[in-house]
């Protein structure tokens, strides 16, 4: 019951991914999260580590849409400084934005992967959408109470999904 909640794999932060791994697995589309994925969550605009590397997953062929919770207004003035597609306030984990992503990349299940912090949005979204589920570790520890609620139960997640490959 609980697999739905598990990634397919898992990195520290969004630098440390395989893309070359990615590419064996015919992966061509990226759904990424911002806060706490790609930047912390205060911060309102791309900073440079994550301009560098989505230029560096562009470049290698990746085509990339920002899929966030966030508002139009705060998606958009990120996306400023990386001109990629973006998806805002998309209610994840529901299917619905996932699936538009897929459509705005002209990418299938098979060839995209979800990039989040969150388990319970990002990797539960990516997998109902049967796509590669890719978790990074939070970039920042200062989150909203409600996060930090369900960072208690992804422990548990994490913790069992540990125990059964083990």
């Amino acid at each position: 019951m609980l697999e739905k909640f598990y990634p397919d794999l898992q990195a520290n932060r969004v630098q440390d991914i395989d893309l070359d791994f990615l590419i064996k697995k015919n992966i061509k589309g990226l759904i990424l999260d911002i806060d706490n994925t790609l930047v912390p969550e205060h911060m309102e605009e791309a900073d440079e580590n994550a301009i560098a590397w989505i230029e560096k997953v562009k470049k290698m062929g990746f085509r990339v849409c920002i899929v966030s919770n966030a508002s139009e207004k705060r998606v958009v003035k990120f996306n400023d400084k990386l001109n990629v597609d973006v998806i805002h306030r998309a209610s994840k984990p529901n299917r619905k934005s996932f699936l538009k992503a897929m459509e705005i990349m002209n990418t299938k299940a098979s060839e995209t992967a979800v990039i989040g912090d969150q388990i319970f949005t990002d990797i539960y979204g990516g997998n109902k959408v049967d796509v590669f589920t890719i978790l990074v570790n939070p970039i920042d520890k200062r989150e909203y109470f409600f996060v930090r609620l369900k960072r208690i139960a992804e422990k548990i997640v994490l913790a069992k999904m540990k125990n059964r490959k083990n």
